[in-house]
């Protein structure tokens, strides 16, 4: 069995594994190494990833986490497939991975975005991806849903219910309104302005600027999952981006596809 906490060290020290240069870089602030790191920990411990597993990321960026999944998930078991809405970052993929991991591939998906794709050619909440259906062990998405709208949400959610094989897992990380996430707002604890009222199912921490930072509504969000047959494992782990006490910055979800 794989020592995850002893490989995130490696992979957070390792000085071979490339990483893009900053000027490239579209995915955030930090150790970009170190963050990879960070999440291949909560992958495996919260979300049950196994090395032979079938994986699909949404919104992989610039291969932050597909990195250091390179050194977890095993040759010819194990699978990697990584979308994304930004070019750039899906060429530095291609040119920098996949020759040395075959078993990692990129596809771009030309969806607008605001804040990422503004030119993009095809409507987000249209999304339909290029797999087919029960292709997917396990389907991640570190800060996409944070992105989305509504609409936009609506489709992702039956789009991973469509490629994740029963008793498969979606692991997300987000923005969840709850009661405690409103004491923390209300109380001016928490680190983005969403507002504390209103029925949402969406709350926008900028209407000027609305894919920069979204909430939605926690029981909403279930509601949505559960509707294409994905329940929660276990609690979600809550974040300090709303005044919590805690060693995440969002909200870390895992759901299972019914069996």
């Amino acid at each position: 069995m794989t020592d995850i906490v002893t490989l995130q060290r490696a992979v957070a020290a390792n000085r071979f594994l490339p990483i893009p240069p900053g000027e490239s870089n579209f995915v955030g602030d930090g150790d970009f190494r170190a963050i990879g790191a960070e999440f291949l920990g909560h992958l495996v411990t919260l979300g049950g990833l196994t090395p032979e597993h079938r994986v699909l990321e949404i919104g992989c960026g610039i291969g932050r986490m597909a990195l250091p999944l390179t050194q977890y998930l095993a040759h010819g078991a194990g699978s990697y497939d990584g979308v994304d809405i930004v070019a750039a970052g899906i060429r530095w993929c291609r040119e920098a991975i996949s020759p040395v991991y075959d078993n990692f591939r990129f596809h771009h998906i030309d969806f607008r975005n605001d804040v990422y794709n503004p030119d993009g050619r095809l409507d987000g909440a249209k999304a339909k991806l290029p797999f087919p259906e029960r292709r997917f062990d396990f389907v991640f998405l570190t800060s996409v849903v944070t992105h989305l709208r509504q609409a936009e949400t609506e489709a992702y959610a039956a789009e991973i219910g469509r490629l994740l094989r029963p008793g498969g897992r979606c692991f997300l990380s987000m923005f969840l309104m709850n009661e405690d996430s409103r004491a923390g707002l209300r109380a001016a604890k928490a680190r983005l302005p969403f507002p504390a009222e209103g029925e949402g199912p969406e709350f926008l921490a900028d209407p000027d600027h609305p894919g920069g930072a979204v909430a939605f509504e926690q029981d909403w969000f279930l509601r949505l999952m559960a509707s294409h047959r994905m329940r929660l494992v276990r609690s979600p782990v809550y974040g300090h981006w709303s005044g919590r006490d805690s060693a995440n910055y969002q909200d870390l979800c895992v759901f299972e596809r019914d069996r």
